[in-house]
């Protein structure tokens, strides 16, 4: 049954959506923060943002810009490096699109 039975798409939104869950799941993160470019692009209505998350996808492979604030106290560099790690399994995972970046940028610490 490898027939093929049309076309599966996932919105760059979807994907933003699963970079954005599992980012706040990750222990250190307090929250996503807001950048002045993901604050435009959704007055402009543009796919593929939420919160502190800008997702590209190019030759059906995925690129991730995420914005946070962590914890006082928690160690910057193994929160970014878990972010980073579990965003890319998540959306491997769930989607099976590759994932050719993560970019972890730490805005703030409360």
């Amino acid at each position: 049954m490898d027939e093929k039975l049309g076309t599966v798409r996932i919105a760059p939104g979807v994907l933003a959506t699963i970079a954005y869950l599992t980012t706040l799941s990750v222990p250190g993160v307090v929250r996503m923060s807001h950048d002045l470019a993901n604050s435009v692009s959704k007055l402009l209505r543009r796919e593929g943002f939420a919160s502190g998350v800008k997702i590209q996808v190019r030759d059906e492979a995925v690129w991730v810009d995420l914005h946070v604030v962590v914890e006082a106290g928690a160690n910057m560099y193994q929160v970014g490096t878990q972010i980073q790690k579990e965003v890319a399994q998540a959306i491997d995972n769930m989607v099976g699109m590759p994932v050719r970046e993560v970019n972890v940028y730490i805005q703030d610490v409360e």
